[in-house]
């Protein structure tokens, strides 16, 4: 049987965690081979030997023959901050369900607080390059902590004063506030969801949950995948 971590820490207060995996290791069956067995339209499980089995799945890969690598799917819990969800949705084949503000009341320390500053991009209006030296960079960190703490104050005000906790969360910094989702994607989206996450020019907040997908769940379960994905897709990035 494989083996996946079940949860990886990620920005200073987020995760990704891998909830379920079709097929599941408990089958015997890897992924790698359910993608050649639905190429060749088989029963799950019959092989044609190592060999000649990886040779398919690169052909697959090579020649963008896709659609065998929807039979595979991963299912994660994820705990980002919203400036990364606002990208990741953008993606409209994963699935996914998130924690509700009118349900569930947020906790003092749900806000993302950034490690270093980035300044913004010369040549890229929408990137950022660099870092800010350390006195301004500890300067803006105190000030937003104190932006924060301001905003979940008022907020705790609005919901001991009777206002609903759907309304009472305008009082929150929206693109910082950590939500926790469910999401789920087959074999071939989240590649493209990688290719395009893991490039040096994607943003920060979003690369890490990327990079964590691909090294901690995606190579351990699709090792041929992954070696196919190297070599054809992510060269691109390079």
């Amino acid at each position: 049987m494989i083996e996946i971590p079940k949860r990886v820490d990620i920005l200073d207060k987020g995760f990704i965690e891998l909830i379920d995996l079709l097929p599941h290791p408990q089958t015997g069956i890897s992924g790698d081979l359910a993608i050649v067995n639905a190429a060749r339209v088989s029963f799950l499980g019959e092989s044609k030997g190592e060999q000649a089995d990886k040779k398919l799945l690169f052909y697959l890969l090579r020649n963008r023959h896709t659609s065998p690598f929807e039979m595979v799917e991963f299912k994660f819990r994820c705990r980002a901050p919203l400036v990364t969800y606002w990208q990741w949705v953008r993606h409209r084949m994963w699935s996914a369900n998130a924690q509700s503000g009118r349900y569930t009341p947020f906790e003092e320390n749900d806000f993302y607080v950034p490690s270093v500053w980035r300044k913004q991009a010369k040549s890229n209006k929408q990137a950022s390059e660099g870092e800010l030296e350390a006195e301004p960079n500890t300067i803006l960190t105190e000030k937003l902590i104190k932006h924060y703490e301001e905003g979940f104050k008022l907020y705790q005000e609005a919901l001991t004063a009777g206002v609903s906790k759907e309304m009472a969360r305008l009082f929150l910094p929206g693109f910082s506030v950590y939500y926790t989702w469910v999401l789920k994607v087959d074999a071939h989206n989240l590649m493209r969801f990688l290719h395009l996450r893991m490039a040096s020019d994607a943003q920060y907040e979003i690369r890490v949950y990327a990079e964590a997908i691909y090294e901690h769940f995606f190579k351990p379960a699709l090792p041929w995948t992954a070696e196919a994905f190297e070599q054809y897709v992510l060269k691109s990035n390079e």
